[in-house]
């Protein structure tokens, strides 16, 4: 990791740990939850916001601004408001995206929860999803949250990131594996 993503990631964990702590200690982790939800959803669909959060050229005043406007606009809870108005005032809005994410992995360990990326050759169908799901939750023992992505160079079947492991089912893998035991042959 590069020492600037270093320092970043460094910022974000520490906002978003004391943020996590007090809505702990407020017993409002559900309205941080749905705070974190819509700011990842703004970031998201956002490349202005993204754009206005990272640029050195825009003003403090003007990026605590636009932060009160957007966190007015989602309805984000007075500790969320304050802590992005507080990053704001400290240029810190950069690591937002970083925070985002943090915040987004307490609130899920707190909940037992773990999320799988799982990379398909077509979108996955609700009983596909809820069947994947759960053999993952007996696999593991937690609540499994599915994070996907179509690819369709796979051509077929998936491919499952679950914390360090990575189950990799796609015939495009299985087509690479034959290719390279030909290569061995002659």
């Amino acid at each position: 990791m590069s020492e600037p993503a270093s320092i970043s990631l460094g910022i974000a964990t520490r906002y978003a740990t004391a943020l996590f702590e007090l809505a702990k200690e407020e017993g409002a982790l559900k309205a941080l939850e749905a705070d974190v939800a819509a700011l990842a959803d703004a970031l998201a669909i956002s490349p202005e916001l993204r754009a206005t959060i990272g640029s050195p050229v825009i003003s403090r005043e003007d990026q605590g601004n636009v932060i009160a406007a957007i966190g007015a606009k989602l309805g984000v809870s007075t500790v969320m408001a304050n802590t992005l108005a507080l990053m704001s005032e400290k240029r810190r809005l950069f690591v937002l995206p970083q925070f985002v994410a943090h915040l987004a992995d307490l609130i899920a360990v707190e909940k037992g929860e773990v999320t799988a990326e799982v990379t398909a050759a077509r979108a996955l169908s609700a009983a596909q999803s809820k069947k994947l799901a759960e053999m993952l939750k007996a696999r593991v023992g937690k609540t499994v949250k599915l994070k996907t992505t179509v690819d369709e160079s796979l051509i077929g079947g998936l491919v499952v990131k679950l914390g360090s492991t990575m189950i990799d089912t796609s015939v495009k893998a299985k087509l690479a594996a034959l290719q390279n035991a030909m290569k061995e042959v002659g």
